[in-house]
């Protein structure tokens, strides 16, 4: 019993890892969905998984050869692949308390931002020219990958730049200050 409780757990959690971002519509196979169907449904224009799940059972049922009793099969397993319920507020605030604030190296910066840039987040700077955009994002480049009880992220950091300009000179003379 114990052994059959562990297998389930096992399978559980490879579901739930292998569960990040869009799913081909084909993983339906593996949950004993059959590979016609899977066919159709891709002829319907359901591609991932995440469609199949989200659709009225009725637009499944309208595929030919897609009854009723087939599209409840395949909604159930679709179902058990893509996240589909509600968060709860336990839950929510438990997510928040995960998020670790990275300093901007400005201790006024911070202030205003309530203890600076925070992970898990897009976070948005625009305004005239040199007026500090890019030296914060170097600077966050360097503290995001500081231990958190300096203010950093224990992190890593990738620095996309769309103009061309980045110099990691600059980078190594954040760093060192």
């Amino acid at each position: 019993m114990a052994m059959q409780m562990q297998l389930e757990a096992n399978a559980d959690t490879s579901v739930e890892e292998e569960s990040f971002g869009p799913q081909p519509v084909s993983r339906l196979e593996q949950c004993g969905i059959n590979a016609n169907d899977v066919k159709k449904l891709e002829e319907a224009g359901f591609h991932t998984v995440e469609a199949v799940a989200y659709a009225p059972k009725k637009e499944l049922i309208n595929i030919k050869g897609i009854s009723e009793a087939k599209a409840d099969k395949i909604l159930a397993e679709a179902a058990k692949l893509v996240p589909m319920g509600f968060t709860t507020a336990t839950e929510f605030h438990q997510r928040r308390s995960e998020i670790i604030q990275i300093t901007t190296g400005s201790k006024e910066l911070d202030k205003l931002l309530q203890g600076g840039i925070e992970t898990g987040s897009i976070t948005e700077m625009f305004g005239e020219f040199r007026t500090g955009k890019t030296q914060i994002c170097h600077t966050l480049a360097v503290t995001c990958q500081l231990p958190i009880d300096r203010g950093g992220g224990e992190g890593k950091a990738m620095y996309i730049d769309t103009e061309g300009t980045f110099r990691p000179e600059r980078l190594l003379a954040v760093a060192e200050r």
